[in-house]
C-alpha cells in the first residue's frame, strides 16, 4: 500500500537512529493496511502522519546528589503521544537503556494498548536512563524528587497520568507522588500504582501478569483447550513474570523456568513461587539463588538459553526483543503452540514471522499485557470517585477486559480478512477507535 510505505519512509527519514521506534511503527502500520484501503479519507487527512508523530515530547535534565555527595545528571523523558480518546496514560521506565527511541516505541504501542482496553485513556510513556540497581533508598528518593520537580508541570489527573514500568515500583511511585503533592498541594490521582494507604488499587501489582494469563486462557478456551497440564516457560522474574506464573499455576499449568538479567533457572518439577517471591520481592536478590535453595533446580548463566527449553506455552515477560528469529525457530522446533507477550515488544519482527508461518497462536503485547494499564485506569476511576474496590471486584473487571480484548482483536482480524493474525487484529481494533476520534476532532 503506497500510503503506508510513504509514511514509513518519511518517518524513518525524520527520526534517524531510532530503531525501536521504526520497528514498532513498521509492525503497526503494516498491520493497518486493510483498514487504510477501506478508508481513503485517512490519507487526505494525513491521519497516519499525525498518528505516528507525538503530540508533545518533553526532554529534561535530572540532577541529583548521591550518598557520597557526588552530583549526577541523568536524562528525563515524557512523550505525550496521543490524547484523542482520553488523557495520556503510560508508565515511567528507569533503566540505563532508556533513550528517546525506546520511549517513542513504547508510547506508540501504548496508544493502541490503551484503546483496546475500552477505557477512555490516551497513550504516553516516559522515564530516565537512571539505574536504580545498587542505589540506596535515600539516593532513589533524591532522584525521584528531582525527576518530579520537572515532570509535575506537564502532568495532571485530567492531562497525563503516569504509572510504573521497569525500574519503577511502589517505592519510586511513592517518592514521586510525595513530591508532586508537596509542590502542588493537592492529593489527586496523578500517578497510578500508588500504595493502598494513599489511593492505590488492589490487584494492581498482579494485574499485568494475571491479565496475560486471562487472555491466553480465553484463547485456549476458544480452541477447546486449557492451561491444565501444559508446560510453560516464563521469562523475567519481576512483577509480570511472578504473577503470570502464579495465575498459570492456579489454572493447572507447570511453569518450569524464569530468568533475570544474569541467567535463568530451570526446575523440571515446576517453579516454587514462594521461593522466588522471597528472593525477588523480599530480599531483592538474584534468581540464581533459587538453584541453591531448591533441590534439582538448575541455574544457567545468560538468558537466551531459556528459549531452548521445550514448552507448550511461552510467556516472554522481561524486555523488548528477547525472542529473535533463532530463538523463535527453536521454540517452534520444540513444540510451542502458544506465545503470549507479557513484556513490551519482546519478539522481533523476524521472530513473529517465524511463529505465524508455523501456525503458532501469537498474542502481541499491546493486547496481551494490557492488564496493567487497564487496572491503572480502574485505579483512576476509584480515585475520581473516592472509591475503594475489593480485590475480587478489580480482578473480575480485569478478567472481563482481557476477555473482551481477545474477542475484539479476533473479530477485527476476521472482518478485515486476516483471521488468526492477532498482530493485525490488535492493531486494527485499537486503531479504529483512535482514528474515529481523531477524524471527529478535525486537523489538530
Amino acid at each position: 500500500m503506497q500510503y503506508v510505505e510513504r509514511v514509513l519512509k518519511e518517518l524513518k527519514e525524520k527520526n534517524p537512529n531510532e530503531p525501536e521506534f521504526h520497528q514498532a511503527a513498521t509492525e503497526i502500520l503494516n498491520g493497518l493496511k486493510p483498514v487504510i484501503e477501506k478508508h481513503p479519507e485517512y490519507e487526505k487527512a494525513a491521519l497516519l502522519e499525525r498518528f505516528t508523530e507525538p503530540e508533545r515530547v518533553i526532554l529534561f535534565r535530572v540532577p541529583w546528589v548521591d550518598d557520597a555527595g557526588k552530583v549526577h545528571v541523568n536524562k528525563g523523558y515524557r512523550v505525550q503521544f496521543n490524547s484523542a480518546i482520553g488523557p495520556y496514560k503510560g508508565g515511567l521506565r528507569f533503566h540505563p537503556s532508556v533513550n528517546l527511541s525506546i520511549i517513542k516505541f513504547l508510547g506508540l504501542e501504548q496508544i493502541l494498548k490503551n484503546s483496546l482496553t475500552g477505557l477512555p485513556i490516551g497513550g504516553g510513556k516516559g522515564g530516565s536512563n537512571f539505574d536504580p540497581k545498587g542505589k540506596s533508598d535515600n539516593e532513589i528518593m533524591k532522584f525521584c524528587q528531582s525527576f518530579m520537580t520537572e515532570l509535575y508541570r506537564h502532568i495532571g489527573q485530567d492531562t497525563d497520568v503516569p504509572a510504573g514500568d521497569i525500574g519503577v515500583g511502589g517505592r519510586e511511585i511513592g517518592y514521586m507522588f510525595g513530591q508532586y503533592k508537596r509542590i502542588r498541594d493537592e492529593h489527586v490521582g496523578v500517578l497510578t500504582g500508588r500504595g493502598l494507604s494513599y489511593g492505590g488499587s488492589l490487584a494492581r501489582t498482579e494485574a499485568t501478569g494475571y491479565g496475560l494469563v486471562y487472555i491466553t486462557e480465553e484463547t485456549l478456551k476458544c480452541r477447546n483447550d486449557s492451561f491444565k497440564g501444559k508446560t510453560v516457560v516464563v521469562s523475567g522474574s519481576g512483577n509480570v513474570a511472578i504473577y503470570a506464573t502464579e495465575k498459570a499455576q492456579q489454572l493447572g499449568a507447570k511453569v518450569v523456568a524464569l530468568y533475570d538479567s544474569n541467567g535463568y533457572i530451570y526446575d523440571k518439577n515446576g517453579i516454587r513461587l514462594d521461593v522466588v517471591k522471597q528472593i525477588k520481592e523480599v530480599e531483592r536478590g538474584r534468581i540464581k539463588e533459587y538453584a541453591n535453595r531448591v533441590k534439582g533446580a538448575e541455574y544457567h548463566e545468560g538468558c537466551k538459553g531459556i528459549w531452548t527449553i521445550p514448552c507448550d506455552i511461552a510467556l516472554p515477560c522481561a524486555t523488548q526483543n528477547e525472542i529473535d528469529e533463532e530463538s523463535a525457530k527453536i521454540l517452534v522446533k520444540n513444540g510451542v503452540k502458544y506465545v503470549g507477550e507479557g513484556a513490551n515488544m519482546p519478539t522481533t519482527l523476524e521472530g513473529i514471522a517465524v511463529f505465524q508461518k508455523a501456525g503458532v497462536v501469537f498474542l502481541p503485547a499491546k493486547a496481551a499485557n494490557a492488564g496493567g494499564v487497564a487496572t491503572s485506569a480502574l485505579e483512576m476511576s476509584q480515585s475520581s470517585g473516592r472509591l475503594f474496590w475489593t480485590f475480587e471486584e478489580v480482578d473480575a473487571k480485569l478478567k472481563n477486559i482481557m476477555v473482551n480484548i481477545y474477542h475484539n482483536m479476533d473479530n477485527a482480524a476476521k472482518e478485515y480478512g486476516c483471521e488468526g493474525d492477532y498482530v493485525a487484529g490488535a492493531n486494527i481494533a485499537g486503531f479504529l477507535k483512535v482514528a474515529n476520534a481523531m477524524m471527529a476532532h478535525g486537523i489538530v
